[in-house]
């Protein structure tokens, strides 16, 4: 499981007061056995205040204590496979951590401290959190491919997916004077936790919010990506129409956003293709649908057109529009080893497509199939790669996706077969 944290959610540490009053009960009595390891109220308490912190969508009690029982899942995986937390590598954690606020593990301990969060809190997330990606490393990235077919299909649906470059919002700003952050983060997180719909985010912004568009129910016009803040972008970027953000906290206010709908365009060269097409001419079209007729690949026609026929073949790769109207009109209307006849009256040609494929798709993915013959025009097919992430980007991402899911099954197989429960 990864950790994401803001510097935008963790400047909020810097402003929760002191913490809330301690609960009646026996802090330290014991409230959920987990393979005989308990969870105590108090780790309970302190998880909760943490999440909060971090900015976590409407954590209450019960969510903070998932959050243990899945620690304590990930600490006895590791000890399952003899894995343990060095110091050095806790302390490592730590500072990794931290830095994502651009703090050390020291000042983060501090400003935690301030807001009610012990150390034991912290070094008990971090700890299970290193633990965890130790036992990913061993017992679920050994297993993990990614095939040539998943990539070029993944740089496919790339392709095709217009970039997003205007969007359409809704906001809530939530007042946070001082003294009063905490309600204002409890607040924003029980809407965000709710997944509200359109109508249900408008009615709290016009309940709550304090900003201009409040009577608008949070409704702003069409803006440009480019037009907000840099740190903005990557988290309305992440939303699908409908979603709310996590709850941003900024200078006096915590803001929510909903993400109503987005306007995007195609790469340059998207809609373009590449074709890598054979073509033979023939002395007749009844000459040429016979031997059509009779060849299944493109590899297959060198055989059936015989050894004098098949010097005169023609395999190129070209873009559609550089290759001839007619030729590229009974293309169009082929699979991959599919043949057709362009009739010329007296002559005619046998044409044959051997791929297709988008124009950037194969200006970053491996050549395009051709003969030895010198001149087949790969070089001048493809446009410029019109910021298409690379091969290795891409596969490096589908990787990262196939461990976060394997290991979100395993952690999901170890809670079905731990012995959870309550005093």
């Amino acid at each position: 499981m990864r950790h994401i944290l803001s510097g935008l959610a963790i400047a909020a540490v810097m402003a929760f007061g002191a913490a809330a009053p301690a609960a009646a009960q026996n802090p330290f009595e014991p409230v959920i056995y987990v393979n005989n390891k308990a969870v105590t109220r108090y780790e309970v308490g302190q998880r909760q205040r943490f999440m909060q912190i971090l900015g976590a969508p409407a954590v209450d009690a019960k969510a903070a204590e998932d959050a243990l029982v899945q620690d304590r899942l990930r600490m006895y995986a590791a000890q399952q496979l003899g894995i343990e937390v060095t110091e050095e590598g806790l302390q490592n954690g730590l500072e990794e951590f931290a830095s994502r606020a651009g703090l050390s593990a020291a000042e983060f301990t501090v400003a935690l401290e301030r807001a009610g969060v012990e150390q034991q809190a912290y070094r008990d997330f971090v700890k299970a959190g290193v633990a965890w990606r130790a036992v990913i490393r061993q017992r679920l990235l050994p297993r993990i491919k990614v095939s040539d077919a998943e990539l070029d299909q993944e740089l496919k649906r790339v392709v095709e997916t217009p970039v997003v470059n205007r969007v359409l919002l809704s906001e809530l700003v939530i007042p946070a004077p001082p003294g009063q952050e905490q309600q204002a983060m409890a607040r924003a997180s029980q809407i965000a936790g709710s997944n509200p719909s359109e109508a249900q985010f408008a009615a709290a912004a016009r309940q709550y919010s304090a900003a201009g568009s409040a009577a608008q129910g949070g409704r702003l016009n069409w803006v440009a990506l480019d037009n907000l803040p840099p740190s903005l972008r990557p988290i309305v970027t992440a939303l699908q129409p409908g979603q709310v953000s996590r709850p941003l906290t900024v200078q006096g206010a915590v803001v929510l956003f909903l993400l109503r709908d987005t306007q995007g365009t195609l790469r340059p060269g998207a809609r373009e293709q590449v074709l890598n097409y054979m073509t033979l001419r023939m002395n007749s079209a009844s000459e040429a649908a016979t031997l059509a007729a009779r060849t299944r690949s493109c590899d297959d026609l060198y055989v059936q057109a015989g050894p004098q026929a098949g010097a005169q073949i023609a395999r190129q790769t070209a873009s559609q529009n550089r290759i001839p109207t007619l030729i590229a009109t009974r293309l169009a209307s082929l699979d991959p080893d599919e043949a057709a006849v362009v009739s010329y009256g007296g002559a005619a040609d046998l044409v044959m497509l051997c791929s297709r494929q988008p124009a950037l798709l194969a200006d970053t993915g491996p050549d395009v199939p051709v003969t030895a013959r010198p001149a087949d025009g790969v070089e001048n097919a493809v446009p410029t790669p019109g910021g298409l992430p690379s091969r290795e980007t891409l596969r490096e991402d589908l990787f990262n996706r196939k461990a976060n899911e394997a290991a979100e099954a395993y952690l999901a197989e170890l809670r079905a077969d731990a012995v959870i429960r309550r005093p």
